[in-house]
């Protein structure tokens, strides 16, 4: 990891911050290449779509995966930047998608207590990703991540899967 890792979650967590009043989740993902060259975005989109899978991570994940025309993503050398570790879920998605590299920025325990979201049962999931050669980096500039989360509980935000 290098600092322009950190400027980049830095990046989404303002940006998030910022639009956190746009009727979209409190989580956002970027999915770059080892260039650093921004491949897709993705916001959580699950209250706007009524789809329970539209998950920021799932929804940069699918942009990609559309942009590069391959549903295997391994070729490609990339990175997932997220505002959050990612839940249960899109842990699957991420493993499956041939992305190489997870950064993310509050850890869900930060999510769980903030907002009340559960984030699935996740044992060793780091550990998981070490087998399949996928790098984590994680918890970056969380206090920051954690001030995001706490203005969208202040702004009345929606958590659709309360634990």
């Amino acid at each position: 990891m290098n600092s322009k890792d950190i400027e980049i979650i830095k990046e989404i967590q303002i940006k998030l911050s910022n639009n956190l009043d746009k009727g979209y989740g409190p989580f956002l993902a970027r999915v770059y290449d080892r260039n650093y060259n921004l491949i897709s975005e993705g916001k959580n989109t699950v209250i706007k779509e009524n789809c329970s899978i539209c998950h920021a991570e799932i929804n940069a994940i699918k942009q990609a995966q559309e942009k590069l025309q391959n549903w295997n993503l391994s070729n490609y050398d990339l990175g997932i930047y997220i505002t959050s570790e990612p839940c249960i879920m899109c842990l699957g998605a991420i493993m499956w998608s041939g992305i190489k590299r997870v950064y993310y920025s509050t850890s869900s325990n930060a999510v769980e207590k903030i907002t009340g979201f559960d984030e699935g049962f996740k044992p060793n999931w780091t550990e998981e990703f070490k087998k399949r050669n996928i790098e984590v980096y994680p918890m970056i500039e969380e206090d920051l991540g954690k001030s995001v989360l706490e203005k969208y509980m202040k702004l009345n935000g929606f958590i659709y899967k309360p634990r």
